[in-house]
């Protein structure tokens, strides 16, 4: 029995729409995992809750904020978020800053800001970063053991703990960032769609030239339509990339070259084409040229 072909469409949207859903949800469930970086011994110890941000390429910088949390003797009661000791907690990221928890309150919210290092913006979107940020608590020159528990907010990027990350009287976060996978999958589209659409507009050019068409505007409204368009594609990139970055060379430069030069040689020669049009039409008429 033969299938409908209407049919086959609507099976071909329904597979990509399942494959897409499925997509999303194993990036979902991949960004929501929670890690925790050490896992103190003692008695009385400090909980560093950890989010990642935003990474910030243009600075090289990474936005982190962090809540510490007592556990054992330093906290009023069990489970409670309310310290019972004057602890200062001091954090080295791109400049060191501290603070100090107040006996009776809970932690104040802090932001932290680590450096970015061993990449480049320009490398978009394979462009990857390493950054390094530590914590220290004393307890009255007394150092207090410190435990991680970290998570990723980003949606441009997804930046993990390494395995060099670690717990204990000093905390470290050793992390890679790099671009999510939806970040990925849209600038591969992009790249792809600039080629086709730069193709496109070749082939219509060529189809003008060889057949010595005079001045079509709608093919050539459309030819220059098409060349501001990726101007505004190209600017709508997640992640906001740098002019100059590596899918500007790959596919956006080289596709404004094609669409230029295709429209500038198809206007030259159809105004060719309408001159010598307008001459044998006058010859035909008997007026002088």
């Amino acid at each position: 029995m033969r299938i409908p072909p209407s049919l086959l469409v609507v099976a071909l949207v329904m597979v990509l729409c399942g494959a897409g859903v499925g997509l999303y949800l194993n990036e979902r469930t991949s960004r929501q995992q929670v890690s925790v970086v050490g896992n103190p011994t003692a008695s009385d110890w400090i909980e560093l809750d950890v989010t990642a941000q935003g990474v910030n390429t243009s600075g090289l910088d990474l936005s982190l904020s962090v809540q510490a949390f007592p556990h054992g003797g330093l906290a009023e009661e069990p489970d409670s978020p309310v310290f019972a000791k004057d602890i200062e907690i001091t954090a080295v990221g791109l400049t060191v800053s501290s603070f100090h928890t107040k006996p009776g309150d809970v932690a104040p919210l802090q932001v932290v800001t680590a450096g970015l290092n061993n990449g480049t913006p320009t490398d978009y979107p394979f462009d990857r970063y390493d950054l390094s940020v530590g914590w220290v608590a004393t307890d009255h020159g007394h150092t207090v053991p410190l435990s991680l528990t970290y998570s990723d907010a980003d949606p441009f990027f997804v930046v993990r703990p390494t395995k060099s990350a670690s717990g204990g009287t000093v905390a470290r976060l050793d992390a890679r960032a790099g671009r999510s996978r939806a970040t990925f999958i849209l600038a591969w589209f992009m790249m792809a769609a600039m080629w086709a659409l730069a193709l496109a507009v070749l082939g219509g050019a060529e189809v003008l030239v060889r057949r010595r068409h005079g001045m079509v505007w709608p093919a050539l409204g459309w030819m220059a339509a098409t060349l501001f368009a990726l101007v505004g594609l190209r600017n709508a990139a997640p992640g906001s990339p740098p002019i100059g970055s590596l899918m500007d060379y790959v596919a956006f430069f080289w596709a404004e070259g094609i669409i230029a030069a295709s429209l500038a040689v198809t206007v030259a020669l159809a105004v060719r084409n309408e001159r010598r049009d307008m001459a044998a039409a006058r010859a035909a008429a008997g007026k002088p040229g």
